[in-house]
């Protein structure tokens, strides 16, 4: 490729290793997206939605209070929307309904006329709520990218490529994701033609139509990505594609409910935005924004915000939000959850503090390999979020519980190295009510009896899957890299690898030898801002920050150092400059 080695070691560590899949990689393109009918159940699901169409039978889209369910609910029924007028949308209460479909969401389906639910980011494992609902007329598709269990519910059509009989090559799709595939889909049949059609083999008609497909996909890939930001999905593969797309979308031409939460968090408007081309390529070259929007921004300022509304409040504000097109109306919702969310980071900061003082002060959990914490005065809207941070202090398999509905204690679990939170539930499921996640993530609910013996049995199964030195957390070096190395074409590719997440992450460098050149002060009381410089190269300083290292001030001033680091542009007051976002410092004997 004629690439610098440390850019082609890159690409082998993200399983890029020939020529085609570099190009595919750095030039991203919506026909690499998978063809939506490889999906087990897609011609199953289009079908049963024309019937409801032509039938002119009501159809409710429904999914998790979430970001990704919310963004998949509010792009799913968006486009129906325009289709067929005859359509709601629910999201259940996460107090009074909990996770998942719930039989309040069905019993106003039934009250409201809905004869079609389509399910969103959920439900791949309510049988019994399914068969419910078909008790009460009412049929289900299902459209979830969650592990299923050994038997799927008995709906219309079940798309969830995590099935192990399902031929789809992509199983990391978001629960917005699969909400995509199905508007794909739809549109598809609708245009007669599909993205995956080589424009050489249509004639000018199917050419044009196939330009249209793109154009009218494209306005949907904002919500996507904000979903696979949000849900911490692989961004790699198809994922990579969707969200390189939704990341223009957002930065030519933003839904006024996204630009109203960017606004909440100081993103503000600053220039004209371009219109998109079919191929996603900006018509201009000006961003919407002064700084180009990153998944990074979604995660910390567009994710957590529509979150909080489902926690603290509800749901539909989210939803209500990413539809309206109305500017003042998004405003004033944008207004509401901004104080969602203050208020969730009072709740979660105080029971955070709670659960540390217990961990450090309670006898019982000293020693432990996993930590399992209860409190009935802990909001339930913000257990998962507890729970990742007593992951980020302890670097231990972690599950929040407080009480929940119907009698049963509800809680969030997040795991820590390679310990699979998921597989550990299975092994408990005869305790449990309910549980459903990932390897990472996993929400679970019980009867308080059964509390204490699913404590000692999921320390037991910690003890089996991790050794001491897995409870002590890893930084995962990229590669070894000079000062002179980082080069302006170094930093230009580099830039290229974005969007950046997980299974993609920003590279992380290690350089040796470092001294600083007396620059180096404490900024905001905890963090390091210094200026540092390579002894064996005699390189050109480099400014470099690190968060929470204050306390490394009087050493860095007169001791050598490595550094572990990312490399960042930084903005400030209208200048950009190249800074190393520090991870770790080791001191040199």
């Amino acid at each position: 490729m004629g690439v610098d080695k440390i850019i082609a070691t890159l690409l082998v560590e993200r399983g890029v290793t020939t020529f085609e899949e570099a190009r595919r990689f750095f030039r991203p393109a919506l026909d690499q997206i998978h063809d939506p009918f490889l999906m087990k159940g897609m011609r199953e699901a289009i079908n049963r939605i024309n019937e409801a169409i032509e039938r002119q039978e009501r159809i409710m889209v429904y999914g998790d209070y979430d970001v990704d369910g919310t963004s998949a609910v509010a792009l799913v029924y968006s486009y129906f929307k325009e289709l067929d007028s005859n359509i709601d949308f629910y999201v259940p209460d996460r107090e009074r309904e909990g996770y998942g479909v719930s039989y309040q969401g069905i019993d106003y389906a039934a009250e409201t006329g809905v004869k079609l639910i389509i399910a969103l980011d959920c439900g791949i494992k309510a049988m019994e709520q399914v068969e419910y609902a078909r008790e009460r007329d009412i049929d289900f598709i299902i459209g979830d990218h969650h592990l299923p269990g050994d038997e799927v519910p008995q709906a219309a059509a079940v798309l969830d490529p995590k099935q192990a009989d399902c031929p789809y090559p992509y199983k990391e799709l978001s629960g917005c994701g699969i909400g995509f595939k199905i508007v794909e889909a739809h549109l598809e049949q609708r245009l007669g033609v599909r993205l995956c059609d080589l424009p050489e083999q249509l004639d000018e008609q199917r050419r044009q139509r196939q330009e249209e497909l793109k154009l009218r996909l494209l306005k949907y890939l904002d919500l996507v990505a904000v979903s696979i930001a949000s849900d911490i999905v692989p961004i790699m593969g198809e994922n990579r594609v969707l969200a390189y797309f939704g990341l223009r979308v957002l930065n030519t031409k933003p839904r006024v409910g996204i630009e109203a939460i960017l606004k909440q968090g100081h993103v503000d408007r600053r220039k004209a935005g371009a219109d998109l081309a079919a191929d996603g390529t900006e018509k201009g070259k000006t961003n919407y924004f002064e700084k180009e929007l990153t998944i990074t921004d979604l995660v910390f300022l567009v994710g957590p915000r529509i979150n909080a509304a489902g926690r603290i409040r509800s749901a539909f504000d989210s939803v209500r939000l990413m539809l309206t097109t109305d500017p003042a109306i998004a405003r004033r919702l944008a207004e509401d959850i901004n104080r969602y969310n203050e208020q969730r980071k009072e709740l979660d900061t105080s029971a955070t503090e709670e659960a540390k003082r217990r961990i450090e002060q309670d006898p019982f959990y000293r020693g432990r390999q996993s930590l399992v914490l209860f409190d009935p005065e802990w909001h339930r809207g913000v257990v998962g979020i507890v729970a990742s941070r007593i992951v980020e202090a302890y670097y231990k398999p972690t599950i929040v519980f407080t009480r929940g509905s119907d009698d049963l204690i509800t809680g969030s679990a997040r795991s820590a190295g390679e310990f699979d939170v998921h597989l550990a539930l299975e092994k408990c499921a005869d305790l449990l009510e309910h549980f459903g996640g990932h390897k990472s993530a996993a929400g679970v609910s019980l009867r308080q009896e059964n509390m204490r013996a699913f404590v000692d049995r999921f320390e037991q199964l910690a003890r089996e899957s991790l050794g001491e030195e897995e409870t002590i957390p890893e930084i995962e070096i990229d590669a070894e890299l000079g000062f002179s190395q980082i080069t302006p074409k170094f930093l230009r590719i580099l830039k290229q690898f974005a969007p950046f997440g997980p299974d993609n992450n920003v590279p992380v460098f290690v350089t040796r030898e470092l001294v600083d050149t007396g620059k180096a002060r404490v900024v905001g009381v905890k963090h390091l801002k210094m200026e540092t410089i390579s002894i064996a190269e005699r390189s050109a300083p480099y400014p470099a920050i690190a968060f929470q290292f204050g306390e490394c001030y009087s050493r860095i001033r007169r001791e050598r150092f490595d550094l572990c680091y990312q490399l960042e542009e930084n903005y400030w007051r209208g200048k950009t400059e190249i800074q190393l976002n520090v991870k770790d410092i080791k001191f040199v004997d």
